[in-house]
């Protein structure tokens, strides 16, 4: 058994330390968007692997048996990559992916499809906004009137007007959230449905707040076989046959 984690989630860094307890061979494969990963107890690779031609290549070459998605639940591009490599080099897939985050009693949530109807929802007069989104695609936002607060795990440059930058990691608290948005006077909060509970403080905070939040949907990925614990993982590693290596 030969085992591709395609990571860079908590998810994936449960995963990496139950195959290597297991002692199963494996490699964790990072994206390469972020300056300065955790340390894991498996071998690393970081880049990307060029398309679903490639990641198949690299899938027969290197004799992977198994593919393990622990993926981001927006890093849709990866993970649609991932489902047609995998059929193409007959390696079964398994997505290892947090539950979404449902709305509660006292939430006040804008849905939205996308980034852009999310640029869309916001008000055309000028608000503090929280963009709790990442790095990526905040061009959706450029040409909007507001003041922004950005949170990057590495010191990234700012891309928007008008914005403050947070250089921090979580897992966050509720209660450090709240203080975040209170010292940035923030009136509407906007994020996408990640998912687990590292990022859903931002979220407890705009409840406690009585802020609106704009939930971002996920991205449509095709159809596969999802689990949402490393231990349902290795189950389903110990009863999946492998695929034949080096075919």
């Amino acid at each position: 058994m030969r085992v591709l984690l395609l990571g860079g989630t908590t998810e994936a860094a449960a995963m990496a330390r139950a195959l290597a307890e297991a002692g199963v061979e494996a490699l964790y494969s990072y994206a390469g968007r972020t300056n300065t990963p955790r340390p894991q107890p498996l071998p690393l690779r970081i880049g990307g692997f060029g398309g679903v031609e490639g990641l198949a290549l690299h899938l027969r070459e290197d004799g992977f048996t198994h593919v393990i998605d622990a993926t981001h639940p927006f890093a849709a591009s990866i993970s649609r990559n991932a489902v047609a490599a995998c059929a193409a080099a007959g390696v079964p897939l398994l997505a290892l992916e947090r539950p979404a985050w449902v709305q509660a009693a006292g939430d006040d949530w804008t849905p939205v499809p996308d980034l852009a109807a999310a640029a869309a929802a916001l008000p055309r007069t000028p608000a503090n906004v929280f963009l709790a989104i990442g790095r990526q695609n905040l061009d959706a936002f450029a040409g909007l009137p507001h003041r922004w607060l950005l949170r990057f795990v590495d010191p990234e440059p700012v891309p928007l007007p008008r914005a403050s930058r947070v250089v921090d990691r979580g897992p966050f608290t509720p209660a450090g959230d709240m203080a975040l948005m209170r010292d940035h006077r923030i009136q509407i909060v906007v994020a996408k449905n990640a998912g687990g509970e590292g990022a859903r403080a931002k979220l407890d905070a705009a409840r406690a707040l009585r802020l609106p939040v704009v939930m971002v949907a996920r991205p449509e990925i095709p159809a596969r076989e999802t689990v949402a614990s490393a231990a349902q993982a290795m189950a389903w590693l110990h009863r999946t046959p492998p695929a034949e290596r080096g075919v």
